[in-house]
């Protein structure tokens, strides 16, 4: 797979398939029965989206982050976000050199292939706020200089639940530039006893081998943008967008973003199962995961109990499904 990768300017359907195959197979090496998460993870790293796992504490949110680092054998950095975490401890900070004379800036941990943001809630908001601008740029400007992150760049945010001690709710427009938000739950009982069964102190990830180097994980990025979504599935997605900007139980809908990144996310989705185009089925798979978050109730809502998820179930339960047949090209 790797000479066919390397030897290939533009990769085939069936190399991108067996290229997502191999990163899924790599990733869920380490992370055991969570099949269908690590599925949705590797969709939205193909599309060159932020993943936000929420989920408690100890159920392998940062060894899937760390573990799709080393598959696409890029850097990767881990900041540790705490109440007392600075904007210039994740983006860079100006340094004095002595011997100069001069400033010269100093890099954070921004600057790398994948970034993990562990427990992004614990941090303040304005240092939440540090990652925006390098989210949606893929940039970092300081002092007016604007310097770019390396490609491929991908920001793997952690976060415990709001009603966990010291926690701080991310704001609708941080939340909004994540693709997808996930969450692994625990592990079922054989997945348990198995990793109870790896030798003490061994980290899986430390052994795992990676399935592309950056150049070629490009290509694989690539080969997943040509995938066509047709017109009918395009109505779709914009019926689903409209749905939740006039849902009585949403006081906010989905973004134009939002709409975009469901289109990146399913094209990879699509490649993965061994097809050129997008479906329906696709669509509906992916629209909590990647929608869900970019919504908000109602006050009247959330007093009755209701979860963002599933009012965007109860869209897609209403909202009429296309039936035409979806062309293998874009028009």
């Amino acid at each position: 797979m790797t000479e066919q990768i390397t030897s290939a300017p533009i990769l085939s359907r069936e190399q991108g398939t067996a290229a997502v195959k191999l990163l899924e197979s790599s990733v869920a090496s380490v992370i055991r029965g969570k099949t269908s998460q690590v599925r949705l993870a590797v969709a939205c790293l193909l599309a060159e989206g932020h993943l936000l796992i929420e989920d408690k504490p100890g159920t392998g949110k940062t060894s899937l982050a760390k573990a799709m680092a080393a598959a696409i054998g890029g850097t990767v950095r881990r900041v540790q976000f705490t109440p007392d975490l600075l904007p210039s401890d994740i983006t860079g900070v100006s340094v004095f050199n002595p011997t100069r004379g001069e400033f010269f800036f100093r890099e954070g941990p921004a600057f790398t292939n994948i970034l993990i943001a562990d427990e992004i809630n614990r941090a303040s908001p304005k240092t939440q706020a540090a990652l925006l601008e390098v989210m949606e740029e893929r940039q970092v400007t300081y002092d007016g200089v604007s310097r770019p992150v390396p490609a491929p760049f991908m920001v793997v945010a952690t976060q415990n639940p709001l009603d966990f001690q010291g926690t701080y709710p991310l704001p609708e427009v941080q939340l909004d530039r994540f693709a997808m938000k996930i969450s692994l739950g625990y592990a079922d009982r054989d997945s348990e006893i198995e990793v109870m069964s790896r030798p003490p102190g061994m980290q899986m990830i430390e052994h795992m081998p990676p399935a592309f180097d950056p150049h070629q994980f490009r290509l694989v990025i690539q080969c997943a943008r040509e995938v066509a979504v047709g017109a009918p599935l395009r109505g779709y997605v914009a019926d689903l967008v409209e749905a939740t900007r006039s849902h009585h139980d949403l006081r906010l809908g989905v973004s134009t973003r939002g709409t975009l990144v469901l289109l990146a996310v399913a094209r990879a989705f699509a490649m993965a199962n061994g097809r050129n185009f997008v479906t329906a089925d696709d669509i509906k798979t992916l629209a909590v995961p990647v929608l869900a978050h970019r919504t908000a109730l109602t006050a009247e809502a959330e007093i009755d109990g209701l979860t963002e998820a599933a009012v965007l179930q109860s869209i897609l339960d209403q909202v009429p499904v296309p039936r035409a047949p979806q062309p293998l090209t874009d028009p």
